[in-house]
């Protein structure tokens, strides 16, 4: 068995995996999203990369077994809770995402943000 590694989160000098918000779940406009997965635990309960995203918004729905922390590094994103609520996140700040967290994520500037998800099974 080799010994665990640190895993630095370096700014990537390839493409990333793109994707867009579901069709169901758009609020405003139709974001492009790009993810890098840098790292992933052995036993699949955690990744660690980057994303990045354009302006718009979705609906998020987070199971109660996964939680989301991330650092934003460039942008803005505000996060709404169902209650009416939100929270903004800008570059030099962090945030988690708990388990169980519905509401929307609003890109207000083109952002990327390094993130940590965790997944309890």
């Amino acid at each position: 068995m080799t010994a665990p590694h640190i895993v630095r989160l370096d700014p990537p000098s390839t493409p990333g995996g793109v994707d867009f918000p579901r069709p169901d779940r758009l609020e405003r406009g139709n974001p492009r999203r790009e993810t890098w997965s840098l790292y992933e635990s052995a036993d699949g309960q955690m990744t660690a990369g980057i994303w990045a995203c354009e302006v718009g918004r979705w609906r998020i729905v987070f199971p109660a077994d996964k939680d989301e922390y991330f650092f934003v590094l460039e942008g803005h994103v505000r996060l709404h809770d169902l209650q009416g609520g939100f929270t903004d996140v800008r570059a030099g700040q962090g945030a988690v995402i708990p388990g169980g967290f519905e509401g929307a994520f609003e890109v207000l500037e083109p952002v990327r943000k390094h993130f940590v998800v965790v997944e309890r099974r």
